[in-house]
């Protein structure tokens, strides 16, 4: 089998989605993408185009040992985000030729279905219990929410109070009943962190997602000893060696790859193995397309320490458009009492419905996140 064709289609609200073709009329869909960075990763892809045209498909980890280590120059949120892309096409490929779902390419399945959670909001307090109690009728019995709007580096203990207001309102709308995970988005300063968390304590926040920026996480050693809340970090980490420090330093409990970041379904499941051995969880981050989630699902059905797996469905960056939508099989991302089923599909088990990408990819999008600033005119963390 050879690889014969690479086609790559830009999509809203926010995705890139890569079809790679075989001579044997196999085919494989990835989702290579950074959001709000699409044609930069466009670009990327196709210039990894020359080393997989003509090659087996079936050889995963050559092709990836190639693209990776091949340039001198590796890693990084664009790099890597190409590579995860292509090698989701090719675990579809080789799971599609082989008549079996990825996870029995990855030694079989663990667990017969996996818990999910999705996003209700936060950055402003108004909606939250609604959106909260929304998602519980829809079936989740976990979600995440924003922790804090705009912050600066030492900021108001008003903004301390929004925080609080947030979680006493869910609490009192559906009482311990969902798991709440609080996301801090990377938007709060070590300055503020303590008096945040104190704050939220007494709500039993599930976890607490990216106290602080991954580049500042040696600043956790003194959080981790402060809380009992568990710490999530990962979703700007693009490799085992990103990953190495923050397991080594010990103060993580769940890490957060993104399979569309982070080296694809190859790297993410050597990043879990190596948490598991120092006792540490796995919630893939995923606020992305079907392709994304299908693979993250694949993924966390062969991991022992798989959480928790996160999905974009009906999140306000879709603006109208939903994951399913672009699918042909959408009844596999339904979720029943808190879970999805273990799909039983060959391949990433999805089939994309190609005309509909082929017609929406026509059109013109290009979506940023937004930059915020604070009240005095300087950039804050969006």
């Amino acid at each position: 089998m050879k690889i014969t064709k690479l086609e790559l289609f830009k999509l809203p609200p926010r995705w890139l989605f890569l079809k790679i073709t075989t001579d044997r009329g196999i085919v494989g869909w990835g989702e290579p993408v950074i959001e709000g960075r699409s044609e930069t990763v466009k670009a990327a892809v196709k210039e990894f185009e020359e080393y997989l045209i003509g090659k087996d498909p079936r050889r995963i980890e050559d092709i990836w040992q190639t693209l990776y280590r091949g340039g001198f120059y590796r890693g990084g949120p664009i790099l890597m985000s190409a590579l995860s892309g292509i090698d989701q096409a090719l675990h579809d490929i080789k799971g599609k030729a082989l008549g079996v779902p990825v996870y029995d390419l990855l030694g079989g399945h663990v667990r017969d279905k996996m818990k999910m959670y999705c996003w209700i909001g936060g950055d402003d307090p108004q909606g939250v219990a609604a959106g909260v109690k929304e998602k519980q009728q829809q079936g989740y019995k976990a979600v995440k929410m924003n922790g804090t709007g705009r912050l600066d580096w030492i900021d108001s203990y008003q903004k301390v109070e929004e925080i609080e207001e947030r979680m006493s309102t869910i609490r009192e709308t559906v009482g311990n009943s969902i798991e709440i995970g609080i996301d801090f988005h990377g938007r709060v300063h070590k300055g503020m962190l303590k008096r945040l968390i104190r704050a939220i304590e007494k709500y039993n926040p599930f976890f607490i997602e990216e106290p602080l920026l991954s580049e500042n996480a040696d600043s956790l050693k003194g959080i981790y000893s402060f809380t009992d809340i568990p710490i999530a970090l990962g979703e700007r980490l693009y490799s085992r060696w990103d990953f190495k420090p923050i397991l080594q330093d010990g103060y993580v409990d769940i890490i957060q790859p993104d399979i569309s970041h982070a080296g694809g379904i190859s790297e993410t499941r050597r990043i879990a193995a190596m948490a598991e051995t120092y006792d540490v969880a796995l919630a893939p981050h995923c606020p992305l397309g079907p392709i994304a989630l299908a693979s993250s699902l694949q993924l966390d059905f062969a991991c022992p320490n798989a959480l928790i797996q996160e999905c974009s469905i009906g999140i306000h960056y879709n603006n109208g458009l939903n994951l399913q939508d672009y699918m042909l099989n959408p009844d596999v991302f339904d979720v029943q009492d808190g879970y999805i089923n273990r799909p039983t599909a060959p391949g990433l088990g999805i089939e994309i419905d190609e005309d509909k990408v082929r017609e929406v990819s026509k059109e013109d999008h290009s979506w940023k996140n937004p930059v915020w600033r604070n009240d005095d005119g300087s950039i804050t963390e969006w």
